[in-house]
């Protein structure tokens, strides 16, 4: 191949291309800043503040039977504590959302759902007062895709660093945990590292896959204008 060819090429792609490098070693800074400055991820645990088993009057038999879909199969059950007493959550296998029924005296009522996704939000924030602002069952811009679990409840403290944690009451757990400084970061990260800015997913793949093969080919002309030029050295 002419090496004048090979040399010019490399130059003009290697400028081209070298914002997509510095964006990825920028990411790299970031994500090594993350590390110190940001939590690792919540570990799940036992919500509520303890559960008296004296307090269950009814069967997970009666209980599952107060529901209209139940004829047709129940997918799990739990017992949860929630404002003290114990109730059953139960999963249906004609229904994904979960269904609440008192385990001392057999109402259903599905305002449980948001009560004990509030008690996890409390607890885990350490008593705090939080004010639900969002349920969501779909991914976006801040609860990403990386967090797995749908669907989850968004609660609000009106602190001065505008904390926020999402709750799973299907694992019972908070799923995240961020404020306006690491919400920052990670939207740094995400911008420089996976082209977050993007909107369209599979846009944002083809555009990452086309830059990606564009440095390794830069790095191939490198390395082949490196062997042309040294032959003689």
């Amino acid at each position: 191949m002419n090496k004048q060819f090979i040399r010019k090429a490399h130059r003009w792609l290697g400028l081209t291309f070298s914002l997509t490098i510095l964006m990825s070693a920028g990411s790299g800074v970031i994500h090594n800043v993350m590390t110190r400055t940001q939590a690792p991820p919540p570990s799940a645990r036992p919500s509520g503040n303890g559960l008296d088993v004296s307090q269950i009057k009814l069967s997970v038999r009666d209980a599952a039977i107060k529901l209209p879909d139940a004829a047709q199969g129940i997918a799990a059950v739990n017992v949860r504590s929630i404002g003290g007493q114990p109730w059953y959550q139960i999963y249906t296998k004609t229904n994904r959302a979960a269904q609440y029924v008192s385990a001392l005296d057999g109402r259903v009522d599905p305002a449980q759902d948001e009560a004990y996704a509030a008690e996890i939000a409390t607890t885990f924030l350490g008593g705090a007062s939080v004010k639900r602002t969002d349920f969501l069952t779909a991914f976006n811009t801040e609860y990403i895709n990386i967090f797995r679990l749908l669907p989850v409840y968004r609660f609000d403290t009106e602190d001065a660093l505008h904390t926020r944690v999402y709750v799973s009451t299907t694992t019972g757990s908070v799923t995240r945990h961020t404020d306006d400084q690491r919400q920052w970061e990670a939207n740094v990260f995400t911008n420089f590292h996976k082209l977050g800015f993007i909107p369209n997913k599979d846009l944002r793949d083809l555009v990452l896959t086309l830059l990606t093969a564009a440095t390794c080919v830069v790095s191939l002309l490198g390395v082949a204008l490196f062997f042309m030029t040294s032959r003689k050295r």
